[in-house]
C-alpha cells in the first residue's frame, strides 16, 4: 500500500513528454518532490506559488520588465519551487551562466528543454498522474482507516495498530504511553531508541496544552532525520503519543495517517479504562467500607497485596464529587442513573487524578463519587493539582456532554496511610454539607476557618440559641417587613465595615445603606459594631449561613428595587 503522495524530478524526467528534456544544473536535487506544475511567466509571484511546484517558463517575462533572470531564479528557491523548466528558442537560446552557478550552489535543478514545446502537454500529462495518485492514496488512507478500526476492537489492539502502521509506512513508529514508557518498533536500535527518548523528553514540554483538543502533531529534526509526533487524546486528556520517523520532511499524508492511528488507539485505550471501569466497580464496595472504617488492617492489607506498604506510607485524603441535579428534575433511582455518571465520569475522574500524581480508590453512591486518593509525590503542591484536576473535571465534562449536571466538590485533610481515611471522608462531607447551604462554595476543609467548629455544633440546641440570642431582633425585624437587614449586616461585615464596596456588593444607593446601618444600630444597640461585637456578629452569622441558610438571601436583588 503506497502513501507516497508525490512525484520527484527524478520519475518526471523518465515520462515521455520530457524525453528531450536535459539537465543543465542542480543535479543534487532531482529527489525534490513536485505537488503542481505552474506556468510562470510574470516577474511578481510572491502570492502565486504554494512551494514544490514544477516552474514552466519562456523568459517571455524578461523581455518585458527590469527583473533580471538571476532575481527570478533566486526568488523561485526562496519560495521552495522544486525546479525551473526553461524552454530555449525565441527568448532564452542558452542558459547563462550566472543561472547555472545559482542553481548548482542550491542544489536546485534548472531543466531545459532545447526546442520548442507544448506546455500544455506537460501540465496534463502531470497533473493526470497527480490527481490519480492522490486518489489512489485516499484510497487507500479509507482501507488503512477500516483496518485500524478493526483492530482496536481485538485483543492487543494498539500494539496490532502499531505494527500495522510500521508495515504500511516502512517507518519506525515511536508509542509513548501515558506513563511516559517509550517504545519503538521495530525496537532493534537500542542506542537510537536511548538518544530519541531523551529528545522527546525535552520536546513534549512545547505542546500547547491551552487548548488540548486542537493541539496539532508536532515535527522536528533528529539525527538528519524527522521525528513526527501526535498526541493520542481523549475526554479532554492526553492518554498517550504516537509519532513516526521519517527519512524526509513529513508530507501532509504522514500527518493524516498518524491522525487516524491516534484516533483508533484513542478507541482502544478508551475501551480497555471502560472496561477496567466496569471491574474496578465490582469493588465498589470494599471502596465503601474503607470510607467508613469497615476494615481492619488485615483486610485492607489482604486486598491489596504489595500495594499495601507503600500506600500505607503515603499521604491520603478524599475527595467528594457530588453531582447536582437541575430544579425541578427528579431524584432518579440507582437503576435509573444515567450511564455517563455511571460509567463516563468514573473513567474521567480515574484518569484526571492519575494524570496529576495520585493513586485513586473509587466508589459511587447514587450521584456521588468518592475518590479515595494517595498522593504519588509531585514538585506542584498536592492544593494546586487538586484544584486543576477539578478544573480539568469540569471542562471534559462540559466538552463531553451540553447538558451535563454541574457538580459540588469537597476534599478532607490529608493523612498518613489508611488510619484517618473516615476521618477525611466525614471532613469532605462536611464541605459538600456546608456548600449546599450557602452561595460560596469551598473545596478543602482546612480552608473552612471557623465553619469547622459550628459544623460539629450543627445539631446542637446552643448553636440555634445562640443565633436567637445574636441576631434575633434583626431575624425578626426582617420576617416582619420583609426586609434584608440581616443580609445587610453580613455584607457590610464581610467587606470590613467599607460602606462604598457593601453599597456597590448590595446594588443599592450609599444613602439606603445608611439607613439600613442605622435600623441595625437601633436593633443590635450603639456599640454592635465594637471589636468583641463584630467577633460576635461574624460567629452568629456563619452559624446562621449554616443553620438558616434561607435568611441570608438578597431578596432586594431578587425583587429587582432599591431600599
Amino acid at each position: 500500500m503506497a502513501f507516497e503522495s508525490f512525484l520527484t524530478l527524478k520519475e518526471i524526467l523518465n515520462r515521455p513528454t520530457f524525453a528531450r528534456a536535459k539537465v543543465i544544473a542542480g543535479h543534487n536535487g532531482l529527489h525534490r518532490r513536485v505537488r503542481w506544475v505552474h506556468i510562470l511567466e510574470v516577474s511578481e509571484f510572491d502570492t502565486l506559488i504554494n512551494g514544490e511546484e514544477m516552474i514552466l517558463a519562456t523568459g517571455i517575462n524578461f523581455k518585458s520588465s527590469s527583473v533580471s533572470p538571476a532575481h527570478y531564479l533566486k526568488k523561485l528557491i526562496h519560495l521552495n519551487a522544486s525546479c525551473l523548466c526553461l524552454e530555449l528558442g525565441y527568448y532564452f537560446h542558452e542558459i547563462p551562466d550566472e543561472l547555472i552557478q545559482i542553481a548548482n550552489q542550491h542544489d536546485f535543478p534548472l531543466i531545459a528543454f532545447p526546442n520548442q514545446i507544448r506546455f500544455v502537454d506537460i501540465t496534463q500529462d502531470l497533473h493526470a498522474v497527480i490527481i490519480n495518485q492522490h486518489v489512489q492514496l485516499l484510497q487507500n488512507l479509507e482501507t488503512l482507516s477500516r483496518e485500524f478500526h478493526r483492530l482496536s476492537l481485538e485483543p492487543k489492539g494498539t500494539a496490532n495498530i502499531l505494527k500495522m502502521l510500521y508495515n504500511k509506512t516502512s517507518s519506525p513508529i515511536i508509542y509513548i504511553s501515558g506513563k511516559g514508557k517509550l517504545s519503538l518498533f521495530p525496537d532493534d536500535h537500542p542506542k537510537e531508541k536511548t538518544s530519541l527518548s531523551r529528545f522527546l523528553e525535552n520536546r513534549l514540554a512545547t505542546f500547547d496544552e491551552k487548548d488540548p483538543e486542537l493541539t496539532p502533531a508536532h515535527s522536528w529534526s533528529f539525527e538528519e532525520q524527522y521525528v513526527l509526533l501526535q498526541p493520542i487524546r481523549a475526554m479532554g486528556q492526553t492518554l498517550a503519543y504516537i509519532g513516526m520517523i521519517c527519512s524526509r520532511k513529513p508530507t501532509r499524508y504522514e500527518y493524516l495517517i498518524l491522525d487516524w492511528s491516534a484516533l483508533a488507539i484513542a478507541q482502544d485505550l478508551i475501551r480497555k479504562k471502560y472496561m477496567e471501569e466496569r471491574r474496578l466497580h465490582s469493588e465498589n464496595a470494599w471502596v465503601n467500607n474503607l470510607l467508613h472504617n469497615r476494615l481492619d488492617e488485615s483486610q485492607i492489607r489482604k486486598h491489596l497485596h504489595a500495594d499495601y506498604n507503600d500506600l500505607n506510607n503515603r499521604q491520603s485524603f478524599v475527595t467528594l464529587i457530588e453531582w447536582n441535579r437541575p430544579i425541578g428534575e427528579e431524584q432518579e433511582t440507582p437503576l435509573e442513573t444515567p450511564e455517563y455518571i455511571r460509567y463516563d465520569f468514573p473513567v474521567i475522574i480515574r484518569s484526571a487524578f492519575e494524570q496529576y500524581r495520585f493513586f485513586p480508590l473509587i466508589t459511587r453512591n447514587h450521584e456521588q463519587i468518592a475518590i479515595i486518593a494517595f498522593d504519588l509525590n509531585s514538585q506542584i503542591s498536592w492544593k494546586q493539582r487538586v484544584r486543576q484536576l477539578l478544573e480539568q473535571i469540569r471542562s471534559t465534562s462540559r466538552k463531553k456532554r451540553q447538558d451535563h449536571p454541574l457538580f459540588n466538590a469537597g476534599v478532607g485533610q490529608r493523612y498518613t496511610g489508611f488510619a484517618f481515611i473516615n476521618q477525611s471522608f466525614r471532613e469532605a462531607d462536611q464541605v459538600l454539607d456546608l456548600n449546599d447551604r450557602q452561595d460560596d462554595a469551598f473545596v478543602f476543609y482546612d480552608e473552612l476557618g471557623i465553619f469547622q467548629l459550628i459544623l460539629n455544633l450543627k445539631e446542637d440546641s446552643q448553636l440555634k440559641s445562640y443565633i436567637s440570642q445574636h441576631l434575633g431582633s434583626v431575624i425578626e425585624y426582617d420576617r416582619q417587613k420583609n426586609s434584608d437587614l440581616l443580609y445587610t449586616l453580613k455584607v457590610y461585615l464581610d467587606h470590613d465595615c467599607s460602606k462604598k464596596a457593601a453599597a456597590e456588593h448590595l446594588y443599592i444607593v450609599r444613602q439606603s445603606l445608611y439607613y439600613r446601618l442605622r435600623k441595625l444600630k437601633e436593633l443590635l444597640g450603639d456599640h454592635f459594631l465594637s471589636t468583641e461585637n463584630k467577633l460576635t456578629l461574624q460567629v452568629a452569622l456563619r452559624a446562621c449561613q449554616l443553620v438558616y441558610p434561607e435568611l441570608l438571601t438578597n431578596r432586594s436583588k431578587k425583587r429587582g428595587n432599591l431600599q
